[in-house]
């Protein structure tokens, strides 16, 4: 103890959360009697059958204050969830698109108003087919007013839908190219005239991840971990796991009967606890597995304008761009109280609040309850690592956190 004693208090911290996950002491500003009770609350929802289990992490003046884990991360097994656990995070993979689109602005590849097409030939001659109003006739497929965009693909208004067809598995095996499954989203019509309504598209922010490629020259998964993952020191994020890592992957679990279930091989990314066999499809739009303590790295670099660790990833206008709503009056959002910024989800108006989310704070979500957000004026991240889909928990966590905040 007294050679432990002598270590650096962070070193300490740090120690203690490897060995025992237990969380390291709040830092000023966080009521640590209310800090202590996160933990205490969620594992109540882990003995009511809520969640099978879940990592809560919470960052504050960029450093790590709360990391903890509660539950399992195989209920079958009786496998303890650990705070280096890793998850699918799904839909939060879209803002990692989002960045990499911005950087190939910075570089003048691209410009937000550019029609797709300019990058991706097969959108040329697109039609809009809008669904009829019940006890109407279909309206026949027509040329729309405008082209969509590329900011249409990042603010979910371009009208793209899908994937069908030939496609509709795609998301469960995962068996085309990139290039191939945008080629094929390109011949279905759009649902609505590009920017008059908004609809969460994962077909179009695939797109997003094919124009990376074609700007950049490099694969999609390939320029996110060589421009963001591995700077930012994200050693435990892949869109293909590797067979060392999948011993820590986290599997995902649904409700039936009242009960957590397994996810059978229809859910996306098909059978949780078979790590997407032969998968070659990079998924912009939900590829990303990774952890809490990664991925604070990546919302820290937004928190920082566009820096993290001396190093920078995007210029601050782009940041703030990115961030700020862009979707006006539409409704738009999947939380009260939000609407879209560039992929990324912001807090609007008093309903957004009753979460105790500061108004401008910006986040995402996944399909399977995952969710991580950065509240710049709590100067505050916070990321939920879960595997239930329709996971309401987060709630509790985004309301204790905000609570814990004294200064």
């Amino acid at each position: 103890m007294k050679k432990l004693a002598l270590l650096p208090v962070a070193f300490v911290a740090l120690l203690a959360v490897l060995l025992t996950g237990a969380p390291p002491a709040p830092t000023a500003g966080f009521d640590a009697g209310r800090v202590a009770q996160i933990p205490v609350r969620m594992k109540e929802l882990v003995d009511q059958g809520d969640i099978p289990g879940a990592v809560m992490l919470l960052a504050r003046h960029g450093k790590i204050v709360h990391l903890s884990a509660v539950g399992y991360q195989d209920l079958e097994s009786r496998k303890p969830m650990r705070t280096d656990s890793i998850f699918q995070i799904m839909s939060m993979t879209k803002p990692f698109t989002g960045v990499g689109i911005m950087m190939m602005l910075e570089e003048g590849r691209l410009s937000l108003n550019d029609p797709v097409e300019k990058y991706i030939p097969a959108f040329k001659g697109q039609q809009v087919a809008e669904k009829p109003a019940e006890g109407s006739a279909r309206v026949a497929p027509r040329k729309p007013a405008r082209l969509i965009t590329i900011r249409d693909l990042m603010t979910h208004t371009s009208g793209m839908s899908g994937p069908h067809g030939a496609l509709a598995d795609l998301y469960q095996k995962m068996d085309h190219t990139l290039a191939e499954a945008v080629d094929a989203f390109a011949k279905e019509p759009l649902e609505f005239e590009p920017g008059s309504k908004w609809m969460y598209s994962n077909t179009g922010l695939a797109t997003l991840g094919r124009i990376i490629e074609v700007t950049s020259g490099q694969k999609y998964d390939e320029f996110i971990a060589s421009r963001l993952l591995k700077p930012l020191g994200m050693k435990d994020t892949f869109f293909f796991p590797p067979a060392d890592k999948t011993a820590r992957i986290a599997h995902v679990y649904n409700v039936s009967g009242g009960k957590l279930v397994l996810s059978g091989p229809k859910t996306l990314g098909g059978d949780s606890t078979k790590f997407r066999p032969g998968a070659i499809y990079t998924a912009p739009e939900f590829g990303l597995i990774s952890t809490a303590t990664d991925l604070a790295a990546f919302y820290q670099m937004m928190l920082n304008h566009g820096v993290y660790q001396g190093r920078r990833y995007l210029s601050k206008v782009s940041v703030d761009m990115m961030t700020q709503v862009h979707t006006g009056d539409l409704k738009a959002g999947h939380m009260p109280g939000t609407a879209f910024g560039l992929t990324w989800e912001v807090v609007r108006d008093p309903i957004g609040l009753a979460t105790l989310l500061s108004k401008g704070t910006f986040g995402h979500g996944g399909a399977f309850g995952t969710h991580g957000w950065i509240d710049r004026d709590k100067n505050l991240v916070g990321v939920y690592m879960v595997q239930r889909a329709n996971d309401s928990a987060k709630n509790a966590f985004f309301q204790m956190a905000g609570a814990a905040v004294t200064e």
